[in-house]
């Protein structure tokens, strides 16, 4: 999605044991790790030294990971252990047969005393030519304003994008991004019902449910 400086550049391959060691992934996901994921490259390190802009709010680097995969799926776990993992913003390009994917969730310091940050749901491109040509990063004051610029356009690119509104914030996006997800999986399981279900008080009753699930993404939805 991006093409980033030429001073960013690392291209470092990361040893499996090493991620092993710093995820500390569970055994499940220690098996999706062997299954899915030939290879890891620590790609970019964008630090106030490569993007001459300064940190901010405790965001002082965004790093770049390409994971190139074996089958062209992914487990979203091995994403989320590696987030986990790495205190610093990251950002993944997935590589398959000579495509590429770009994801990336929205990262942000835990509210309690663990430490440990929370990483929400993640947004992740269609697959595309990997010679598909790349726009230049954003434009932005500081390291922070360059994260939720990035975060944004990955949100935008998502099959999940929603309508931007004036005004709101990125971590605002997010909850409203994940307030939709609910409010169609409970559509799904009422219309599941509905096809199931007999009764014609209780068809009455889904019916309205439903009715409610549309409304309520519509006003979500809404610019």
């Amino acid at each position: 999605m991006f093409q980033y400086p030429e001073r960013t550049r690392k291209d470092r391959i990361l040893p499996k044991n090493k991620v092993y060691g710093n995820a500390q992934p569970s055994n499940a996901v220690r098996r999706h790790f062997v299954s899915q994921v030939e290879q890891i490259i620590w790609r970019n390190l964008l630090i106030p030294e490569t993007v001459n802009l300064p940190a901010r709010d405790g965001i002082e680097g965004i790093q770049v990971f390409e994971i190139a995969l074996k089958t062209g799926e992914l487990k979203e776990d091995i994403l989320r252990s590696l987030d986990r993992a790495i205190p610093w913003r990251l950002f993944f390009e997935l590589t398959y047969q000579g495509k590429v994917r770009f994801g990336a969730a929205y990262k942000r310091p835990s509210d309690g005393s663990s430490g440990a940050p929370v990483v929400e749901d993640y947004y992740l491109t269609l697959w595309q030519p990997a010679e598909t040509p790349r726009q230049p990063l954003p434009i932005a004051l500081d390291l922070a304003a360059l994260y939720e610029q990035m975060l944004l356009k990955h949100m935008s690119a998502s099959p999940l994008a929603i309508p931007s509104r004036p005004g709101e914030s990125i971590a605002d996006a997010v909850q409203r991004v994940k307030a939709i997800r609910a409010v169609q999986r409970e559509r799904r399981r009422l219309e599941t019902a509905l096809r199931r279900e007999l009764q014609f008080n209780r068809k009455v009753e889904i019916n309205a449910g439903l009715r409610k699930c549309v409304e309520e993404l519509a006003s979500l939805q809404e610019p």
